[in-house]
């Protein structure tokens, strides 16, 4: 007999992040001693009749909403069938973002995983046991912490030591409309003289700046540090083809792009028409474990590589299990702050800034499917009453 799915469960619930607050306009975490914030997520749980329970917790609530559209579907059918669900999903969702099928999706990986009694990059083909990881840092704040382009050089130069190949600077937000595209170039020049010989430096703006004309000077910057790749520089959001496919152009700095767009077609299609040159995935983001894994096999066939957005134990399982790709995200590192991984693993899984070994990788779980152990206690502990069950 074939297992089926039986119950489905989401459990939203926080977590504080002490000396963390917002910056002006509330949307991006930066350094803020004294504060604390309560950051949201979700615990999905998918039960079957095998007695093996699928698991992930991350999910946002828009990705929720979605999951509200079509758990029902999946109750009753064979937890092992991904890629029949994935494409009925994907149909079902298609006036939406399809976001919602990360978290269930990577839960049905990881029941696989436990299923067969194999971790999850065992399935998908192991092509790497370690992977070097990146620091890539909150953004610049006003605060005393990353607030000037010495300080971004300073850390840098402590991660250098730690071990890290590779550091990234999300600068700074502008609520006003005045961008400081002054400070951010020179922060890019700090970070090029002070470890540029040593380290692969990434820029990510996370769509900050507001003109075309800014992300060109901040990329000219770029160009003279020597910096590995250029990601999301300006208001366009991310999503415009056309407008990253000139300034890749006019740099030569590689341009890292697709982070901000959803879906198989309109990430080949950013390879296709040159507007990146490096892909951008996420499981969560790109509709699960079986989502990511074909948009590597995109860059693939055109001779790129993905890069993945983000650290977590389903983003180490994929890097695992690919050869065009280069480094684990370990998001977001601070000298004063801890990085946002929620307390919810047992057993010392950790994304902490001071996870890496000497070498500057990560290992991959080892046990079966993500091969975490969640702390459920803990997810319900902290619950905010906002608990769904599909049966």
């Amino acid at each position: 007999m074939a297992p089926k799915i039986t119950r489905i469960k989401s459990i939203e619930f926080t977590y504080p992040i002490e000396d963390l607050g917002w910056d002006e306009n509330g949307f991006n975490f930066v350094y803020d001693p004294g504060s604390t914030i309560e950051r949201t997520l979700y615990g999905l749980q998918v039960h079957t009749d095998e007695g093996v329970t699928g698991e992930y917790v991350g999910g946002t609530s828009p990705a929720m909403a979605q999951v509200n559209m079509f758990a029902d579907y999946l109750v009753g059918k064979n937890p092992l069938k991904r890629e029949r669900h994935w494409s009925e999903i994907k149909r079902a969702l298609r006036k939406y973002d399809r976001m919602g099928i990360g978290p269930v999706d990577i839960a049905l990986w990881d029941f696989a995983g436990k299923y067969y009694d194999a971790p999850i990059h065992e399935l998908l083909g192991t092509y790497r046991e370690r992977i070097p990881a990146y620091a890539s840092t909150y953004h610049g704040d006003e605060n005393g912490g990353l607030d000037s382009p010495e300080a971004f050089a300073d850390f840098a130069e402590e991660c250098l030591d730690m071990g890290y190949t590779g550091f990234k600077m999300h600068g700074w937000s502008g609520g006003d409309g005045a961008r400081d595209i002054a400070r951010e170039a020179a922060t890019v020049r700090a970070l090029g003289e002070r470890v540029g010989d040593e380290m692969d430096l990434m820029c990510d703006p996370a769509c900050e700046y507001e003109t075309f004309g800014d992300a060109l000077k901040v990329g000219r910057a770029c160009d003279e540090a020597g910096f590995f790749w250029y990601e999301d520089p300006f208001r366009d959001a991310g999503i415009s083809q056309h407008a990253h496919g000139r300034l890749s152009e006019m740099l030569d700095t590689p341009i890292l792009q697709t982070e901000h767009v959803r879906g198989l077609e309109p990430h080949t299609d950013f390879l296709a028409n040159g507007a990146t040159d490096f892909l951008r995935a996420d499981p969560e983001y790109d509709a699960g474990i079986t989502g990511a894994m074909k948009l590597a096999r995109v860059a693939e066939g055109f001779g790129a590589d993905v890069e993945f957005h983000a650290p977590g134990p389903a983003q180490r399982h994929c890097i695992a299990a690919i050869r065009n790709t280069n480094y684990y995200e370990l998001a977001l590192v601070h000298p004063d702050v801890k990085n946002t991984q929620p307390p919810v693993y047992r057993g010392g899984y950790s994304d902490m800034l001071d996870t890496i070994d000497d070498d500057g990788t990560v290992g991959i779980p080892d046990g079966p499917g993500l091969g975490v152990d969640y702390d459920w206690k803990y997810i319900e502990e902290n619950q905010t009453g906002s608990v769904h069950i599909y049966e």
